[in-house]
């Protein structure tokens, strides 16, 4: 009998929780549209105010300072403005700074011209540089407005945690707004929003095991807020228009409320599995490449190179095997390209890399089934390499 296929690519996305199903499902039964005021529309009201204080848990922001909109990448393109208000004042940002190993959603500036956007490098070990970050930010002109800063908590290629409250402490001491990428952190370390003392937070529910097509962009207030980038009807107070995507919210809600349960005991299980996965593999294969490995990582990543073996080369070996990885970010239409998080490490730009990512489903079974699949990769690598 053919063995199933195994799933590792938690990191490109979760799949549906049965917690985000069983919401949905029942969201499903209720017709009513939110804005409507009759019954109906109240209890449709009643189901989303109920997702937007447990997305709120999630990150220990205030229900109202939850706006929902279709993803990350709308979030990004939203906050990442010049043009702000601060209650009824306007306010404007001058340039926006962002760090060399930004998802593309942020690296592309939002709304920003490109000639405002300034990038920040790295160390080699894939941190955020805070020296460079002082020195830009002290170099700000303030006249063009006030500078923003934005920058992920955990990179979604290599898992690294970054310094953001460092990062915001410098921000802070030359005037800046920050807003931070935490797709790839919640559910899997604590995060709070007052804590990292950053202005915004970008969210996306199928990273949790929520329904794709969601997200939210979570403001620590009401008062600093971005120009709407779509507007017309005025819902979600007037900070993003359009009928809510109202069954997508609710299981959106479900998933947050689970991802916030036993985040310690959850990730130190997947730790376990991950540790014995890089462990297995460099006893394969010694020469195997962990990038991040020497720096605080979240517990269910492994971003590694083979050496000699390109990235499309061993996602399909390893698709063929029947298990599920991605070649870096799953964020560009199946396209398996460059790095841009190792060439802003230092690495070559023809590095390849593979990214395992995994979950609170996966097994022990499937870590022996992935090291097997990695054993048979390396020895055909090795043996190209003698025959050559």
């Amino acid at each position: 009998m053919a063995m199933g296929r195994i799933y590792l690519d938690w990191n490109a996305t979760a799949p549906l929780s049965a917690t985000a199903r069983a919401a949905m499902l029942e969201a499903f039964e209720l017709p009513g549209n939110a804005s409507s005021v009759h019954g109906e529309g109240r209890a449709a009201r009643a189901a989303v105010d109920r997702a937007r204080r447990q997305v709120a848990q999630l990150v220990g922001a205030e229900p109202a300072h939850v706006t929902f909109v279709s993803g990350a990448t709308e979030a990004a393109n939203h906050v990442l403005t010049a043009e702000f208000r601060m209650g009824r004042a306007p306010l404007n940002v001058g340039r926006l700074y962002v760090s060399a190993i930004e998802h593309p959603a942020i690296r592309e500036g939002g709304r920003f011209d490109p000639a405002q956007v300034t990038e920040v490098s790295v160390t080699r070990q894939g941190v955020i540089d805070l020296a460079a970050l002082g020195s830009l930010l002290a170099g700000h002109d303030r006249n063009s407005g006030l500078p923003m800063l934005a920058v992920m908590l955990v990179n979604n290629e290599t898992g690294i945690i970054q310094p953001v409250a460092e990062a915001a402490a410098i921000a802070r001491l030359h005037g800046g707004l920050l807003v931070v990428d935490a797709v790839q952190a919640v559910g899997r370390i604590p995060v709070d929003i007052n804590a990292l003392d950053t202005d915004f937070l970008i969210l996306s529910s199928h990273k949790i095991g929520g329904p794709k097509g969601v997200g939210a962009l979570v403001a620590r207030g009401e008062v600093l807020m971005p120009k709407p980038l779509v507007r017309g009807g005025g819902q979600e107070k007037g900070h993003r228009s359009g009928t809510e995507n109202f069954h997508a919210i609710v299981g959106f809600g479900a998933a947050a409320e689970a991802a916030s349960e036993n985040i310690g005991e959850r990730n130190a299980a997947i730790a376990v599995l991950r540790d014995r996965l890089e462990a297995g593999m460099r006893q394969a294969a010694p020469d195997v490449i962990v990038h991040g490995e020497t720096v605080g990582r979240v517990a269910n990543t492994c971003f590694f190179t083979l050496p000699g073996l390109k990235s499309e080369t061993g996602q399909i070996a390893f698709d063929l095997e029947g298990i599920a990885l991605s070649a870096g970010s799953a964020c560009s239409s199946g396209k398996v390209g460059d790095s841009h998080v190792l060439t802003a490490m230092g690495h070559e730009p023809k590095l390849g890399a593979l990214r395992i990512s995994l979950g609170p489903d996966t097994a022990d079974e499937d870590i022996s089934r992935a090291l097997a699949a990695f054993a048979k990769i390396a020895a055909r690598r090795r043996l190209a390499g003698e025959a050559a």
